[in-house]
């Protein structure tokens, strides 16, 4: 990608909903909500503060994240539909479970 954020935001592609409900009821794509989860793609290089020093993001390329439902600026970049938000729009990173062990 040719798309680098500035300062503390970041740019995100929307994960795959569910195209089933709990029920087994298909539901179409004009019906569907968008998903709050996605993948980060890019990530800006931090917010500065009052200081002019520059706060790294918690957030890294490859995190899973969940945002709110309305966060970002929707932009197609390269064919793809992508989000840019602020890091303060993320509200935490999904983590895999490790198996855990009774």
């Amino acid at each position: 990608m040719g798309f680098r954020p500035l300062h503390d935001r970041v740019v995100v592609r929307r994960t795959d909903g569910e195209e089933k409900s709990a029920g087994g009821i298909i539901i179409p794509d004009t019906a569907k909500e968008k998903p709050m989860e996605g993948v980060i793609v890019a990530v800006g290089s931090g917010a500065r503060d009052e200081n002019g020093k520059v706060q790294p993001l918690d957030v890294k390329k490859g995190d899973n994240v969940l945002f709110g439902k309305w966060s970002g600026t929707e932009v197609k970049l390269d064919g793809q539909e992508l989000l840019i938000m602020k890091e303060a729009d993320i509200m935490g990173v999904i983590e895999k479970s490790k198996g855990k062990k009774k």
